[in-house]
């Protein structure tokens, strides 16, 4: 299990001399991975389909994702670096490509591109870019990071961009390019992973339904004729840390660090597998999410053993507890995410 955590930005994180010196301390903890996080504003009226109810506040303070990445790979030499999930619809796909190379090199070849939609239609209001066709923008999106990536001459015609025959150098640090990860909570977003990404940026959550959309995922692999068992995931948590234990449907993002780090090991069933920890809404400094981290990383790595997950018996209190986490999980998703197009 690789073990990574959230770049401080939002809230009170969200200072760049101050994300410097926690994220090299971060690294020092011996931990696998840094990722940062995108949000263009926080809407004053609660946006339809927050998961959870309300949307935290602290998330209308925050410092860019890609200018806070070159801040890590300037303060770490080690660590992998990503974003966890970059909406890459607001921008032009040329110029996306050309910041995430820049990074790349910057990293000195340690970036993980980690893309999605997003699910706030007030922030594409706000970008000005359409709500709708945005399975189909994504789609275009990764056919012109294909081809800048690509060695040669760079040229795409699509629907909604055209590239003229022209050189597009430097190429990335990392061959053929930069590992590319994919978020989302839908069958379509599923498909799209197991068709055309190294990767899936998922969530902590209740296993079955984890299990229903990897297998979406698999299936679409082995139908593009690509290896399934080649599939990266990491299971982002934002993790609310409890004193007492929490109820076991709950332990998928609230509860002690015992708690929420067993779930998690319930849930990475493979060498690559990777956990992505996100305190900062469960902390309030540097010092207190140092400390936290400090936690997960003795308990994730302290050689207490995985727990495989078996489906417990069908009548059970535990499974009729996790049916019902699932689908309560299930269902916040879902209203997020009902809108997503192809």
């Amino acid at each position: 299990m690789r073990i990574g955590f959230s770049v401080p930005q939002f809230g009170p994180f969200a200072d760049p001399g101050h994300t410097a010196r926690m994220c090299a301390a971060l690294e020092a903890l011996g931990c696998h991975s840094l990722w940062v996080a995108d949000r263009l504003l926080a809407p004053l009226t609660p946006p339809e389909g927050y998961p959870g109810g309300a949307m935290p506040a602290r998330y209308g303070t925050h410092l860019d994702p890609l200018l806070t990445l070159g801040v890590a790979a300037s303060a770490t030499g080690r660590v992998r670096l990503g974003s966890s999930t970059l909406n890459a619809l607001w921008q032009p796909p040329l110029v996306l490509a050309r910041s995430l190379t820049t990074l790349d090199l910057i990293s000195r070849g340690r970036l993980d591109v980690g893309i999605g939609l997003g699910w706030m239609r007030e922030e594409y209001e706000a970008a000005g870019v359409p709500w709708q066709g945005r399975g189909a923008r994504l789609e275009e999106t990764l056919d012109v990071l294909e081809a800048v990536w690509r060695s040669g001459t760079v040229t795409h015609t699509g629907p909604l961009w055209t590239i003229p025959p022209s050189t597009v150098l430097p190429q990335p640090l990392q061959s053929p390019r930069p590992p590319l990860l994919l978020g989302g909570f839908t069958p379509v977003a599923l498909e799209r992973v197991g068709r055309r990404a190294d990767g899936w940026l998922a969530a902590s959550m209740p296993l079955p339904y984890f299990d229903g959309l990897w297998a979406v995922a698999r299936a679409s692999a082995e139908r593009a004729g690509r290896d399934p068992d080649a599939l990266r995931r990491v299971f982002r948590v934002n993790a609310h840390v409890t004193r007492g234990e929490a109820a076991p449907a709950e332990t998928h993002h609230r509860g002690t660090v015992r708690q929420l780090c067993d779930h998690l090991r319930t849930m990475c069933r493979a060498d690559t597998d990777e956990v992505l920890v996100d305190l900062q809404l469960t902390t309030d400094s540097s010092e207190e999410y140092l400390d936290l981290a400090a936690e997960f990383m003795a308990e994730l790595a302290g050689g207490r053993p995985w727990r495989r997950y078996t489906e417990p018996s069908a009548g059970g209190r535990e499974a009729r507890a996790s049916r019902a986490a699932a689908s309560q999980w299930g269902d916040s998703q879902a209203a997020a995410t009902r809108r997503a197009s192809r």
